[in-house]
């Protein structure tokens, strides 16, 4: 059950993310040699724990161990930080270390609750360009030809997108529909909403149906 929970991050997907995020690092910085991947490696793995995510609003590395590291151009130019701990003795300086361990779990509350707040604004930039559809029985539908982009032989470029149309037969639970044919013939397998759209005849049907009649010269 350990590798099935959340936190694991092989099951999860993070590991994943995180070497194409370490890849496309590597990638730019060897571009000319890409043999040398291995020697650059330690030092985009360092990049990569010590650059603030967007999603937390922190480094990785200050999660786990409470505080940023320390970069070399702080050391250069003797930074008020830096600067700091050197008048500290050891004793003070061990001290204020576990103080920042004990002040840990704030921070990864706060970088939770940023996660939060960051992804509720990508729900509502993703809801935005959803169409919710919904369809009640005896409707008349068309379907999309599945897979996606599959190609006729017979028609080449010119393939069909959409079949039918089909009638809805019934409403399943979680967006799901049985179709049946116009002569009552009912599918077997039910079909994703999203597959789906709601049937409009098409100019030629309204002129069979005459509703708008073809004068003639």
């Amino acid at each position: 059950m350990v590798t099935s929970t959340p936190y694991y991050a092989q099951g999860n997907g993070q590991a994943e993310a995180s070497n194409k995020v370490v890849i496309e690092i590597i990638e730019k910085m060897i571009k000319d040699k890409p043999r040398r991947w291995h020697e650059a490696l330690s030092e985009v793995l360092w990049a990569y724990r010590n650059s603030k995510r967007t999603t937390i609003g922190t480094t990785p590395y200050r999660l786990t161990f409470g505080h940023d590291t320390v970069l070399p151009m702080e050391l250069n130019v003797k930074s008020t930080k830096v600067a700091l701990q050197h008048n500290l003795i050891l004793a003070d300086y061990n001290e204020a270390m576990l103080a920042e361990l004990e002040d840990l779990d704030k921070v990864q509350k706060l970088a939770l609750d940023h996660l939060m707040v960051h992804k509720a604004k990508v729900m509502r930039a993703y809801n935005k360009m959803v169409k919710f559809k919904s369809f009640a029985e005896d409707d008349m539908v068309w379907q999309t030809v599945l897979p996606p982009g599959k190609v006729d032989k017979v028609y080449g470029k010119w393939s069909p997108t959409w079949k039918g149309p089909y009638l809805i037969h019934q409403v399943l639970h979680g967006g799901a529909y049985k179709l049946k044919n116009l002569d009552v013939e009912v599918h077997e397998r039910p079909i994703n909403g999203r597959y789906l759209k709601k049937y409009k005849p098409t100019i030629f049907e309204l002129m069979e149906e005459k509703k708008f009649p073809v004068k003639s010269k």
